[in-house]
């Protein structure tokens, strides 16, 4: 992106006023929303023109061999402007391999291959940093003192959390256990098999 000298002096005077607050002249406001609306144009035009760069370069790959120059060409303006290269492109460039200019292209294209995934990886493992740090460990568990260093086992009377039963007051009727106020079915008797009973 190529600026003029007036875009350059309306620039110069935004950061300067960016770096040293100061009230700005109405002319300023203008001259700085001018260059504003012309920088965003240049930006969508630079991606209109990647987009038919792409475009171009699929067409070209998909009627390799006979776009080989084409092709070459296409693939190193696309490079220039920021591209990565694809699995597309390097299988077609490994066809290509005998050719000179396809087989410097393709060392190219693997190391700038292999910084993308390397950089995609990356941004993946920080944008999962937080969440692990967000995630507390386990906590570990702790004896609490009166357990079953204390006496019998953690359970009965002394057991921590359960108090001894109080004794009952004179004269006062105990409460009745609950195997004493449900006792225990008994099981029936199976009557003696046939022949026993023909045998009486």
């Amino acid at each position: 992106m190529a600026f003029s000298a007036d875009e350059l002096r309306v620039l110069r005077r935004a950061l300067a006023t960016a770096l040293n607050p100061a009230p700005l002249h109405d002319d300023d406001v203008q001259d700085c929303l001018r260059l504003a609306e012309s920088v965003d144009e240049s930006v969508a035009e630079a991606g209109r023109l990647r987009a038919f760069l792409l475009a171009d370069l699929v067409r070209y790959r998909q009627a390799l061999p006979g776009s080989l120059t084409g092709y070459l060409q296409l693939l190193q303006d696309a490079l220039a402007a920021g591209y990565d290269p694809g699995a597309d492109d390097l299988a077609a460039l490994r066809a290509l391999r005998h050719h000179p200019a396809a087989g410097a292209l393709l060392a190219r294209c693997q190391v700038l291959a292999e910084r993308s995934v390397r950089a995609r990886l990356a941004r993946v493992a920080q944008a999962q940093a937080p969440a692990r740090a967000v995630t507390a460990p386990r906590a570990r568990l702790l004896a609490l003192p009166g357990g079953r260093a204390a006496g019998d086992g953690g359970s009965g009377p002394g057991a921590p959390g359960k108090p001894a039963p109080k004794p009952p007051a004179p004269g006062e009727r105990p409460v009745p256990k609950p195997s004493e106020v449900f006792p225990p079915r008994r099981r029936p008797v199976p009557p003696p098999p046939p022949e026993e009973r023909v045998a009486g």
